[in-house]
């Protein structure tokens, strides 16, 4: 008896100091995205205007505009929700997003962050790049980064997607995805992708590829759920 009184005191105690219960318990929303269709064949690019980008690869690099594999596992898509959240708002990260210069390519081809979280970008390549953003939403930089030297940015506002150049080398292209929330993710090899300790609720989902443009899925999902949400690209 003893100890039930115990447990009766402390859940009120929580209650009474507005711990969350059960029903506020976060979601998530996971899934695979395909590519439907005949595949682009990737590129070959053509390095030799730089020995240094050339020599960090034995075979020649390749395009990933579409990276699909065998079964149709569409990678580097940003899948996030684009409406539901209504008013509320999210503080960023402490931990910085991460994009490298490596081999002349950026890694990963496609990143995502939050707005106002920090960007570091790392040049690991022993050849000197131009960092090269350009928005339609947020400020525009411009950056000269040899080798080892850091550069930290920012993006202020929500833009899917920023296209990335290199002034130096005209085949680095990649894309920064800026979202005003942390319910995001970019698919990987696999197609997978997971939103993560989302709020229960109504959501308009999207995904979008570069090349290939968007989609989008209304789910609704309950406290505590696991809810699976397929996209398939066609072409």
């Amino acid at each position: 008896m003893m100890t039930v009184a115990v447990v009766a005191l402390s859940q009120l105690a929580e209650i009474s100091a507005g711990v969350a219960r059960p029903a506020d318990t976060p979601s998530s929303l996971k899934g695979v995205v395909k590519f439907e269709g005949i595949a682009p064949k990737p590129a070959h690019i053509d390095m030799s205007s730089d020995p240094n980008c050339a020599q960090a690869h034995p075979t020649p690099a390749t395009t990933e505009d579409v990276v699909v594999d065998a079964n149709g596992d569409l990678a580097n898509v940003v899948v996030y929700i684009s409406d539901g959240l209504g008013d509320r708002t999210f503080e960023p990260p402490t931990q910085p997003a991460v994009v490298e210069q490596k081999g002349c390519q950026y890694k990963p081809h496609v990143l995502a962050l939050q707005a106002h979280q920090k960007l570091d970008v790392v040049n690991s390549d022993e050849t000197t790049h131009n960092i090269h953003p350009s928005p339609a939403n947020n400020r525009e930089w411009n950056r000269t980064q040899p080798h080892g030297v850091p550069i930290e940015e920012t993006f202020a506002r929500e833009e899917v997607a920023i296209p990335v150049k290199c002034n130096v080398h005209p085949w680095m292209r990649g894309y920064i995805a800026v979202l005003k929330h942390p319910y995001f993710a970019v698919t990987d090899k696999k197609g997978d992708f997971e939103l993560k300790n989302v709020p229960a609720g109504t959501y308009t989902i999207t995904a979008w590829q570069e090349k290939l443009g968007v989609l989008t899925q209304k789910v609704t999902v309950a406290a505590g759920e696991s809810k699976t949400l397929d996209f398939t690209f066609k072409q």
